[in-house]
């Protein structure tokens, strides 16, 4: 019924219909590419010196793994976060660090929020950045990736230090027993490291 009723017999009353408006199309498709280009520009720019590594910084290697955080010392010495004790990295004060970050399972995160940095730690590459520490104290890391059950109890504290106090560390983690470097694929979590 109401098909047959109802339907449009004719075009009387309806609204002038206009087809096209090109001054308005191109305003609204130039006017957001322009935008985006920008932003494009802008942000390639800020994250190339942000991420720019240099020859001159000491490297640190961060191993993210389930569940916890691992730090290899270029001076041949370790230190491994386990359950019951978060990890310790010590920095010395003043100094370019360079964090070579990786990761033997799953996708983690290393963020250290007073550092205004994060980036991710993922299996199969090596991710890497700097960031000189200019200010001593301890610091709370944590991993930013939600990476499986454990996720919340991965957490590390930063210590930066003076380079004796930098030093005075490297010798008890060597006197410790944790002397050498960690590989990634194969992190060891038994015993209890030496900590503070």
């Amino acid at each position: 019924w109401a098909i047959i009723a109802y339907r449009r017999r004719t075009n009387e009353g309806a609204p002038v219909q206009t087809r096209y408006n090109l001054p308005l199309e191109i305003l609204y498709t130039v006017t957001p590419t322009i935008m985006i280009a920008a932003l494009f520009v802008v942000t390639a720019r800020d994250q190339a010196e942000l991420t720019k590594l240099t020859d001159n910084a000491k490297p640190i290697g961060v191993v993210g793994y389930k569940w916890n955080w691992a730090f290899n010392y270029p001076e041949g010495a370790y230190d491994v976060g386990t359950p019951a004790r978060p990890a310790d990295l010590d920095l010395p004060v003043g100094e370019k660090i360079r964090f070579k970050l990786t990761s033997p399972d799953v996708i983690h995160s290393f963020w250290v929020p007073q550092f205004l940095f994060k980036m991710d730690v993922i299996p199969g590459r090596q991710n890497e950045f700097e960031l000189t520490p200019n200010k001593e104290g301890v610091f709370a890391g944590k991993c930013a990736e939600l990476c499986g059950t454990d996720h919340s109890r991965m957490l590390f504290n930063v210590h930066v230090v003076s380079q004796a106090e930098y030093d005075q560390h490297i010798a008890d983690l060597k006197a410790a027993g944790q002397d050498g470097q960690l590989e990634t694929g194969r992190i060891v979590t038994t015993g209890v490291p030496a900590g503070r």
